[in-house]
């Protein structure tokens, strides 16, 4: 099991690093106590379904945060590996932070936000200095803190942890709301209008092979294969870990299918993770 503990000063991005974390496979528990730290692992050991884990804890836990060293104490006792990410910012962006979502630091109830600050540092120092990374997220935007994490946490290509959507659709039904990139290939000759074809799909090999006798279809399909290919990389160094590509003819049984189903196969050839759906396909 993979146990990653995130901690460090309020309002450094916690919550943000939780969610880059779920984006590559991660389960995140957001402000557990400490004491329930090891109850919960004993839970995911037995359950066997939840390999990487990430536990999100802080200040606001009060009197419940002085528990954390001897609950890592007992994790290291059991042998279970953990590390600790310990986020933090300069004092005035923290401010700038606070101001901005008009949020109370924890520890500023009694006093100005600055000494809410101050204090935190301070409690948190011996944590900070067990910690195996330290991120400064104070002129971080958050793809370049969501890579960080990614180059922490994944192994390998970075493609593998992006997966493509593929969906065919009709227009008469209307654009899927979610898609990132809509390609319209109603140009394409239609066999709709061919008898023969009319009550079979994209999915049977008479309507593809009708679809992708033209030459235009053919250089379509080429040019969309090389468009996705040179999009790709740039989507994945913005730290998008899912791309909805929709591809759209009148009714969505015959052309959108066939080209879908056609990328669907190129990118499935490449290594891509990628799924295809049909939308509208028995309507």
């Amino acid at each position: 099991m993979k146990l990653v503990i995130i901690t460090g000063m309020s309002g450094a991005g916690k919550s943000n690093a939780a969610n880059f974390l779920e984006d590559i496979g991660f389960y995140c528990v957001d402000n557990m106590p400490p004491v329930l730290m090891n109850k919960f692992i004993d839970v995911l050991i037995e359950n066997k379904e939840v390999s990487k884990v990430g536990i999100i804890t802080d200040i606001r836990g009060g009197s419940f945060f002085d528990d954390l060293f001897e609950s890592m104490e007992e994790l290291k006792r059991r042998k279970i590996n953990y590390e600790i990410v310990f986020l933090e910012a300069s004092d005035e962006e923290l401010i700038r932070r606070f101001k901005q979502t008009r949020r109370m630091h924890p520890l500023s109830q009694d006093g100005s936000l600055e000494e809410g600050i101050e204090k935190e540092r301070a409690r948190l120092g011996k944590l900070r200095e067990k910690a195996n990374h330290i991120i400064d997220t104070t002129d971080m935007i958050p793809s370049q803190f969501k890579e960080i994490l990614q180059s922490l946490y994944t192994k390998g290509d970075k493609s593998s942890n992006i997966t493509v959507n593929i969906i065919s659709f009709g227009y008469k039904n209307g654009i899927p709301l979610d898609a990132d990139l809509v390609f319209d290939v109603r140009f394409l000759p239609n066999p709709h209008y061919i008898e023969d074809l009319r009550e079979y799909t994209g999915n049977d090999e008479s309507v593809r092979n009708y679809v992708m006798q033209w030459p235009e279809s053919k250089e379509f399909m080429e040019r969309l294969k090389s468009m996705i290919d040179f999009l790709m990389p740039y989507y994945i160094r913005e730290g998008k870990y899912r791309l909805i590509v929709a591809v759209g003819c009148t009714g969505g049984k015959h052309r959108s299918v066939t080209v879908a189903n056609e990328l669907y196969e190129y990118m499935k050839g490449k290594g891509d993770k990628v799924v295809v759906k049909h939308r509208d396909i028995a309507l």
